[in-house]
């Protein structure tokens, strides 16, 4: 291809360290032509293994962080003129957007800048508000994931320059009978009922949550077991509120299993359940919630927190419920009734899987991120 028509993506948030925001970039990535695209990413422990297996050049800061200071704006430039980069994308617009004008200096012709639920959470904050409307000032292109961060953008940046680009699904390998059967049998849970929870263990997700209500899921299906499926920095609390709560026999934290396996992870459940919640006074909020729709994806009903964006995610009574994930009792009714009636939460999932094939795919997305990119 033209040289001139190549991207540069400068991002902290990239694998093989974990998370949403790092997924979706990495995935907009993996769909670009070849030798299309090029990378600028801090680094985390495993990037030269993964690196060496991505079909386009991946440049790593010399450390796990980079800041908008006048060395990272030397790197990000050096390389949109060394790699004759015509546009450069920002993989969180904030604070890395505020190299908008180092770059286009160099030479770049078109600046986009993804925001996820952090931006949202600055536009709503004083000093956070006046950063983001500099960083906004310099893009082309802001994109929002659904009407929640819409909405709250718009308060700060031009809402002419807001498109909506929201993750998408993989939908060949989250499905229905995606190795569910194995990871049952390897944690010992057999045809148990399973609530599944697989995401980071941070505060904000509200694993916490589900395990204070599962006495009383227990209650109504005594034979239930909650699968909690990830790393962070909750897990040593978590754990020590299962065994005060005497739930070991009933409650399986895995801890961090390789992202490759996690369809068979979602695919082990029955219900799939994260009650998230704003914390902070609106500083931390779900932007989105990529797990509710690999979980319809993989054909299960969802319970969601109402934080931020989640609702996005999920169509209420239909693909799945959304609750208060600061009111545990409300979390436990939503998956009793779902746990106890097999029937609705098959109904819902098929319902979710369709939607999810209908609206979220991988490739409508790529299209969508390639219009972008070239302003059509």
């Amino acid at each position: 291809m033209n040289p001139r028509g190549r991207v540069l993506i400068v991002t902290n948030d990239f694998p093989p360290r974990p998370g949403g925001i790092q997924a979706f970039v990495h995935a907009l990535a993996e769909r670009r032509p070849p030798g299309s695209t090029v990378v600028y990413a801090s680094r985390w422990p495993g990037w030269e293994e993964f690196d060496a297996r991505r079909p386009y050049r991946v440049v790593r800061h010399p450390t796990s962080l980079m800041l908008p200071l006048p060395g990272v704006a030397r790197r990000a430039a050096a390389l949109v003129r060394r790699e004759k980069c015509e546009t450069v994308v920002f993989g969180a617009a904030a604070p890395l957007g505020l190299l908008a004008p180092a770059v286009r200096a160099a030479g770049a012709r078109r600046v986009v800048m993804l925001t996820h639920g952090h931006e949202a959470a600055w536009a709503g904050t004083p000093l956070a508000r006046g950063v983001l409307a500099r960083i906004g000032a310099h893009a082309d292109a802001i994109t929002y994931l659904g009407e929640y961060t819409r909405e709250r953008l718009a308060r700060v940046v031009p809402p002419s320059r807001l498109v909506r680009l929201a993750p998408g699904v993989d939908t060949e390998l989250f499905r229905p009978g995606a190795g569910g059967a194995g990871v049952r049998a390897e944690l010992g849970i057999g045809g148990r009922p399973v609530v599944v929870c697989v995401s980071r263990l941070v505060a904000r997700k509200g694993q916490d949550t589900l395990v204070r209500c599962w006495p009383a899921v227990l209650r109504a299906v005594p034979d239930a077991v909650l699968l909690l499926v990830g790393g962070g920095p909750s897990r040593r609390a978590l754990t020590r509120l299962v065994a005060a709560r005497g739930l070991g026999g009933s409650v399986v934290i895995t801890g961090p299993v390789p992202w490759s396996s996690l369809p068979a992870y979602f695919d082990a459940g029955d219900v799939f359940a994260m009650p998230c919640r704003t914390r902070l006074r609106g500083l931390d909020v779900e932007g989105l919630g990529i797990v509710y729709l690999e979980a319809s994806a993989t054909g299960l009903p969802v319970v969601a927190g109402r934080s931020g964006g989640a609702p996005d995610a999920v169509r209420e009574g239909e693909t799945g419920l959304l609750v208060d994930g600061d009111r545990p009792e409300q979390v436990a009714r939503a998956l009793a009734v779902l746990l106890k009636d097999p029937d609705r939460a098959r109904e819902m999932g098929a319902r979710g899987r369709a939607w999810i094939e209908r609206e979220w795919r991988w490739d409508l997305v790529a299209g969508r991120f390639s219009e972008l990119l070239t302003g059509g």
